[in-house]
This record gives structure tokens, sequence and C-alpha cells, in this order.
């Protein structure tokens, strides 16, 4: 009989298992130990680097393709006075702190404005070859590091001149929120800029100026770690458009001091639309550092520790009882049928079989007996052929399950539970918020660059050839992907000139909003961003922003489902699914959004707090419009919520691995007692009928096994004691024809 069938292997394997998963218990149930920093504290620093990185990149490429198209909208339209090309530029985009335009053939500079640009990097290389005016990083005399942004102004019959725009590396313009720091690094680890240490000047004490010296030089040292990791592992950064970050990020955990941690996250420059694989922010070797000293967590007490003994032990208990039962249940009375069977078919049959007295065991040894009765002459005696009940040996595998149930349910639903009470770093909290005024200012910024797109393109516009204002919208439109639509509308609102798909809703020149929002009642809010058509001050230039384009947006990981709403707190953009101008599920969301709104101040501003209800704990925040630009006054509002459930903090983590303790002792009861079922408990119940037919005199039907294990063995026996039976048969019936041949014959 092999080894690996049968009732032993699915019941050894319940053994290991169960000592696997007691082990497993006493290890991650309640440690004693656990992490100085929670894993949320870091991941949400990992979050918010990713959320600098990105609006760091998308800024570059904006300068990028702001000064590209506004050179490509001179080069179609006469030639211009460098001046005026500046001051064109100034007033459309107000985004680059020095520009100049110079002579490429004399080398003379033609007009400056803003800082001064040493042009001593220019050389054969910058304007030939296959990277001409690609953007590049200058060192001033300063000290400080330049992006140099170019493009070439071409007119006929006049000399080429070379437009260049310079703007520092600075960290993006977002809301660090109190503590927090955050750095941009080159490749080597050199650090171009820094935000969040300039409270330098208000400290009064040695302490404090102590404490922000070991800070800045905690920033020096994780961020030279930053960019080495970057380096190193650019293999897990993912292609655009895939699940994730798409560049290289991590968390970094530096010294203490004062009770206070320093952790960082970082994030590589990179590339978030698969319709943006050329990033000229992605290409600069750029690492966004965010640092945030974070309170050391005090390991918990020993009690805790003694949870996962304790039930480790009670699953050792229950473990030896299953293994009992099906011991005495099952293992025991097939052996014994083995045995016996086995027996009579090698022809013992002077002693009576020792029949089991319960389920199909009982069933087969009584045939078992009837059967020797039948091969030793007599007559079959009919003993009790015990309970033939119903359910059989699956009495003892409920029993079993049952046995391990009574640990499974009451460690996954009821040990170490939590409820409203669960204690929520204020980190998380004022992560939340601050990521959401950073969603925020993603948001307001992509308006007003929307906006200032139009103003570009209007200028591209002739209104007296149509055909020619048509081409403009569609090339435009190809190269814009945040628009639905754009059309000319004149003064009465009429459509002009169109590219895409039909206008939505009307423009009234008569509002002074250049940001409008409308289409209620429909399927998606209706967008619309407006700039009127230079020297045509009766036609205005319309474009209606995508809303997938302000939802793709919102889609930031770690900080739940996030929505864009209007003045009265309904939705007009959302991370998930929504309805046009629903209202937000929850009234405290509501209120929150209306006192965010309420002016403190120069202004509303951004908060976040912890909601409690029920058993449930919501982090929440919400961050008005502010800033510059044509779409600071539009009123709208970003509001973010999840449930702290997703915090990878201690009292969750506990919970989650009683969950997973708990599952993986019902994946146990599965695998080892329907293992038990198919292959020992359904084969024996086939026996138990065939023997019984078999002892009723049936003896055509051929007995196959369907396994080697006990029962096949089993099974065999039967097989040759029905041969013997129908052998005895035909030899009882040969005997009693010869008599009657003999007697016939005289």
């Amino acid at each position: 009989m092999p080894l690996l069938g049968g009732i032993r292997p699915p019941i050894a394997l319940l053994c290991l298992l169960i000592l696997a998963l007691a082990g497993l218990t006493a290890k991650v149930l309640g440690p004693a130990g656990e992490p100085v920093v929670p894993k949320a504290v870091l991941g949400s620093q990992q979050y918010f680097a990713q959320d600098g990185a990105i609006a760091l990149r998308a800024s570059i490429d904006e300068r990028v393709t702001d000064l590209n198209r506004m050179a490509t909208a001179l080069n179609a339209g006469k030639p211009a006075d460098p001046e005026r090309v500046l001051s064109d530029l100034s007033d459309t985009y107000q985004k680059w702190t020095g520009t100049t335009v110079l002579d490429l053939e004399s080398g003379k500079v033609l007009a400056a404005r803003g800082e001064t640009i040493p042009l001593a990097w220019l050389d054969k290389d910058v304007l030939t070859g296959e990277h001409a005016l690609r953007p590049r990083m200058v060192r001033l005399e300063t000290g400080d590091v330049r992006l140099m942004t170019m493009a070439l102004l071409d007119w006929k019959d006049r000399p080429q001149q070379l437009l260049i725009a310079s703007n520092s590396l600075s960290v993006p313009a977002i809301n660090l929120g109190p503590f927090r720091s955050m750095a941009v690094v080159a490749r080597g680890g050199e650090v171009l800029a820094t935000a969040g240490f300039e409270q330098a000047e208000a400290l009064n004490s040695d302490a404090e100026r102590s404490e922000l010296s070991f800070l800045q030089k905690q920033m020096s040292r994780l961020s030279e770690r930053a960019a080495k990791e970057t380096e190193a592992d650019p293999v897990s950064a993912r292609e655009p458009g895939s699940r994730g970050y798409p560049g290289v990020s991590g968390t970094l955990v530096g010294d203490s001091y004062n009770g206070r941690i320093a952790t960082a996250g970082y994030a590589s420059l990179a590339s978030a639309d698969p319709e943006q694989r050329e990033s000229v922010g992605a290409g600069l070797g750029l690492t966004v550092v965010a640092m945030l000293p974070a309170v050391q967590e005090h390991a918990v007490g020993q009690e805790r520790e003694l949870y996962g003994l304790v039930a480790a032990g009670v699953l050792v208990v229950f473990g030896l009882l299953a293994a009992a039962l099906l011991w005495m249940a099952v293992q025991r009375p097939l052996l014994q049928l083995f045995l016996e069977s086995r027996r009579l078919a090698r022809g013992d049959l002077t002693r009576p079989v020792d029949v089991p007295r319960w389920g199909e065991a009982a069933r087969v040894g009584a045939a078992l007996e009837r059967l020797r009765a039948q091969l030793s002459g007599g007559a079959a005696e009919h003993r009790p052929a015990g309970r033939r009940g119903r359910f059989g040996l699956r009495v003892p595998l409920a029993l079993t399950a049952v046995l391990l149930l009574l640990w499974c349910v009451p460690v996954g639903l009821l040990l170490n539970r939590t409820d409203a009470s669960v204690s929520v770093p204020s980190t998380m909290v004022n992560d939340q918020r601050d990521r959401t005024d950073l969603v925020a200012d993603r948001v307001r910024r992509a308006l007003n660059e929307a906006q200032a797109d139009l103003v570009s393109i209007s200028r591209l516009i002739d209104a007296d050839d149509p055909d020619a204002t048509t081409g403009v919208l569609d090339d435009a439109l190809r190269k814009h992907t945040r628009y639905g639509s754009l059309y000319v509308v004149d003064k009465g609102g009429d459509v002009v000139a169109r590219a895409g798909e039909e206008p939505h809703a009307d423009w009234s020149a008569g509002e002074a909003e250049l940001v409008r929002v409308s289409g209620e009642g429909g399927k998606k809010p209706v967008i619309q961003a407006g700039a009127a058509v230079p020297d045509k001050k009766d036609l205005t230039l319309v474009g209606e922003v995508r809303v997938e384009f302000l939802n793709s947006l919102l889609d930031r990981p770690g900080l739940g489902e996030v929505r864009v709403v209007d003045t009265e707190a309904r939705t007009i953009a959302a991370s998930d699914g929504f309805l046009a101008f629903e209202e937000l599920p929850r009234e405290s969301l509501t209120d929150l959004v209306r006192a965010g709104s309420v002016r403190v101040g120069a202004g509303p501003v951004e908060n976040g707090l912890l909601i409690r209800e029920g058993r449930s704990v919501t982090v929440a925040a919400a961050a008005p419009f502010s800033g510059g630009g044509i779409a600071a006054d539009v009123g709208w509002t970003v509001v973010s919520w999840q449930n702290a459930k997703h915090f990878e903090i201690a009292p969750y983590e506990r919970e989650d691995r009683s969950v997973l303790a708990g599952m993986l002792g019902l994946a146990l009861i599965v695998v080892c007692l329907g293992w038990i079922h198919l292959v020992v408990v359904r084969p024996l119940r086939a026996l138990a009928s065939g023997a019984e037919k078999l002892a009723d005199g049936d003896l055509k039907t051929v007995l196959y096994p369907r396994y080697h294990d006990e029962v096949g063995a089993v099974v065999r026996s039967l097989e040759l004691v029905r041969q013997q039976l129908q052998a005895r048969r035909q030899n009882q019936a040969r005997r009693s024809a010869e008599p009657r041949l003999g007697a016939g014959g005289r």
C-alpha cells in the first residue's frame, strides 16, 4: 500500500499545517516589537514625493511647451521687434525669471528682461546636432542652477534669432504643511533647491536652531541616498500608463533627534501620461525628496505578545483533538477493514470479521462477515450492519470542521477588532490635507494653462479666412488632448469655426468669467475656457475642457476618493465614477467644503479632519482653489476622503493579521477535509454499496479500485473474494450436474 495515498497523508498534512499556522499566529498576532515609524507615515511621504515630482515635471514640460508654442505663433506671423516679443511673452505667461532674444549671426543680445542670462554655456553642441535646442541646466556665478529653455525665431529675409528663457529649479509652489521640507536633487546627490527651512530667521532658542541644523544635515544625507537609490534602481521604474508611479520611488529613514526620527520619501521625475513618453522634465535626472520628522512609536507591551501565544496554543490543542477524531473515526476503522479484507482474500476464514461500530466502515465490515460465512460454506449470520446513517463518515468530518472553526471564527472576526476609537497619527490627517491642496493647485494650474493656451492659439487665428482658422483649430486640437472641442464664436454666440465635437453649451460674450461650468441636467459637466481673439473684439476662442482630463489629475494613490466641487458642493469631476452635479455622499463632507470656503485672512484655506461614525474612521480634507491665474476665482474646491482602514498603522495591521489567520485556517479546513472527503469518504461509500451487493449475491459486477490506497486495497480484496465465490458457485454447479449425467447412462 503506497504511503502517498489514503487517509494518512491528509491527516499528516492537517497536523503540519496546524503547526505552521500556530507558529505564524504566535509570530504575527500582536507582536511586542512595532516599527519605530508606522508604515503609513513612510508611505505618505513617498506619495508626497511622487506628487511633488509630478508637479515639478509638469511645470518644466509646460514651460518648454509654452515657449515653443509662443515661438511657433511668432514665426507664423510677421516679424516682430525683440522687445515686443518679450513683452508678449511676459503678458501671456508669467513663469520665467529671465528672458533674452539673441541674434545667432552676430551673437548680439537684442533684448533682455528680468534676470541676466549668462551666455558662456552656448556652444555648437547646444545649437546643432541631435540634441539641439534641448533644455540645459546651467549654474550661475552665484551658485544657483537655472534651467535654460530655447526656441528659434525664424522669419523670411531676417537673421535667425534665439529666444532663451531661464527658470529656477525650485521646489513646486505647493503647501508643505508644518515641519515638512522638500528638496530637488540632481544626479550625484547635489541639492539644487529646498523649501521648508525658511523659518530659520524666526528661531529664538539655541535648541530650535540646533534642531534646524540637524534637519538640514539629514536632508543633505537623505538626498544623497535618494539619488543613489534612483540611479541604482532604474529597473523598478514602470512604463508610462502602467499602474502605480511610473518612476523610481521609495522611502528612507534617517537619524532621530529629541524623540523624532527623520523620514523621507523620494521620487524621480517621470512622465505620468502614456501620451507624453517624451518628457523634458523626466530626462533631466532630477529627484524630489520630501522629509518629515515623525514621532517615534513606543513598543507595545508584552501582554500583546501573549495574545499570539495563547491563540497559537489553543490552535494546537484544537488541532490535536481534530487529528485524534479523524484517527479514531476514519483512519482506524479503515485500516481495520484493510486488514480484515486482506485476511479473507488469503483464505483465512477461521475467525469472524471484527466489524467497526459505525458508518460506512460498519456496512463494509458486516458485508465482509457475510462473505466470510459464504466462503466457509455455512449460512451467513445476519449480524447488525451498524448504523446506515445518511451522512456516515461525513459526521466526523463535520465535527472536525466545527472544532477548527471554533478557532478560526473568533480569531478572524473577534480578535484585535478595531472601532472608531482607533488613534490615527496626526501626520496622516495633515498629509491628507496637504496632498489635497496639492491636487487643487494642480487642477487650478491646468485650467490656467488651458486658458493661456487659448490666448496663444488666438494669435494664429485669421478671422477673414475661415478655412485657415479651421486648420489652426484642428492642429491645436491634435496637440492639446485636454480639449474636447475648440471653436470661435462671435458676439452673438454663433460658431464661426470649429474643430472637434459639437459645442455642448453656449458662450455668452456678456459674462466676465473666462472659465465657466454648465450642463446641469446632462450626463457630463461642460467646462469652458475662453480667450478674446486679438484685434477682433467681437470674436472669442472657446475650448471645452474634457472632464476625463480633470479626472486624470485627481487619481492619486493613497489619497482615497477625490472630487472637484463647485460653490454649492456639487460634483464637477472625480477620481472615480460620478453623476454630473451630484452632491457629496456625506453631510460632514459638505460642511467641510463650506468651512474651507470661508475667507480667513487673505482667503479660503484648506482643512482636514477625522470623521468618526459608528465603527469606522474617515480621514477627509478640502482645499479651495487659491493662488494666481484666472481659475483662482471660480470658487471650486477639491475634497478627498478615505477610510482609515487603508492606512498601515498598528491597530489595523493587527486586525488584518487576525483576519488573515482566520482565512488561512478556513483554507486549511477546506484543503485537508476536502481531500479526505474526495479521496476516502466518497470511495468508501461506493465501496459499502458494492460490498453489500456482493454479499447479497451479485457476483457479476467486477469491482475496480479507484485509488491505490486503503480503500483501493479493500476493493481489490473484495474482487478476489468475488472471484472465489464465483469459482465456488461454478464448482458446485458442476458437481451437482455430474450425478444426473451418470444416472441417465444406466
